[in-house]
Formats: structure tokens, sequence, C-alpha cells
């Protein structure tokens, strides 16, 4: 269905969308758990937005208003959904780059591959929240957004805002804490190709003695 203009101006409406595009598309992402559904649900809302933009009147910010309407729009696919996917954003990494000169402020290949590792188990926690605890913590914490402006958003009130994301942080803690302790009974693992590699030498030098 072909949406009629307002204000005349689809120049200006793309600039809209490219300043607002990361929060709005975070805010989907955190309620939806999928990429392509929040970037279906960011699109539905951007359309709705364009046919309602007169009825914008400047009571609350722009990005305020907008993501107001993508939570709508994303509770409602939510509530159409009958499974969730979990898809976790991962940026491939090019540690294959030649460069005529190592930079010394450069991050490591090392470093950069287990600051990705690390984010990507951070992302699966955080899709493990519940989805109200969920949405706060990213508009929180990820957006940066103000109680205020998240309760506002939300419809809820700033103490509601503020128990979740306390909720939200504990359950992470919790969950983080789970994931270290695990991991901590095979750091510096002994077994396997190390063990092997220091038992045929031991032996080989008995044999020597």
């Amino acid at each position: 269905m072909k949406t009629q203009k307002v204000g005349g101006s689809e120049a200006a409406f793309e600039a809209v969308m490219r300043q607002h595009n990361g929060r709005l598309f975070r805010v989907a992402r955190a309620i939806l758990k999928d990429d392509s559904e929040a970037e279906d649900a960011l699109q539905d809302a951007y359309l709705e937005a364009y046919k309602h933009m007169a009825d914008f009147r400047g009571d609350a910010q722009m990005s305020t208003w907008l993501t107001r309407i993508v939570v709508n729009q994303s509770l409602m696919r939510l509530r159409r959904q009958r499974r969730h996917r979990i898809v976790v954003p991962f940026e491939q990494q090019d540690d294959h780059e030649q460069v005529e000169m190592a930079d010394e402020n450069a991050e490591p290949p090392s470093s950069a591959a287990l600051r990705a590792e690390v984010r990507q188990l951070l992302e699966e926690r955080i899709d493990e929240l519940p989805v109200a605890f969920r949405t706060v913590f990213v508009m929180r914490e990820v957006e940066d957004m103000t109680v205020e402006e998240t309760a506002a958003c939300l419809g809820i009130p700033p103490a509601t805002v503020r128990t979740r994301l306390f909720r939200a942080r504990a359950l992470l803690r919790a969950a983080l804490a789970r994931d270290i302790d695990t991991a901590t009974v095979d750091v510096f693992g002994f077994a396997g190709a190390r063990c092997d590699r220091i038992v045929a030498a031991v032996l080989a030098r008995i044999g020597d003695m």
C-alpha cells in the first residue's frame, strides 16, 4: 500500500531513520530475540511512524515517540510467535588483512577473538532473560537511556524500570558466575596432546638413562 507523503520530504524521513536505526533495532531485538524479526518490526514501525508523522506534536522527543512505536510493533510480533529462536549477532574478525607495518596500539588477534567470544556469551545470557527484564536492560545499559525515558517508552512507572534493571543485573551475574565456575574446571587443562607429549618425553629420557 502506497503511503501518503507527510511534509513532502522522504529525504527528511530517511535522515530520521538513519539517526535512530541503532537504538530502535536493539530495542526490537531485545524483545524479539531474533535479528530478522527485529528488522521486520523496525520496518513496520517506520511505516507506521511515516503515516502518522502529522500526529507527532513534539510533546515527547522524537526518539521516545519512535521507540514507543517500535515497542508496540515488537510486542505484537511477539504475541504472534509460537516459538522463539536465539540468533546471536557476531561480527567476523578479519585476521588475515596484511599491513606493511604493525601498529603497536592495535589489538592482538587473540584479544579481539577473546573479546568477541565474551560478547557472544553476554549476548546469549541477555537473550535468556525474561522479556521484561531483557528489554529494560538493553534500553538502560546498552542504549544508555534514562530511567524516565525508558519508563515513558514502555508505559511503566520509573520504579518498575529500576526494579527490572536490578533483577536483570542479578540474573546476569548469576548466569555468568555459573559460566565461570564451569570454565574454571578445565583451566590450564593438562589432558590430551600436552599430557601425551610430556609422558613420551619423560619415557624417552628414562630410556636414555
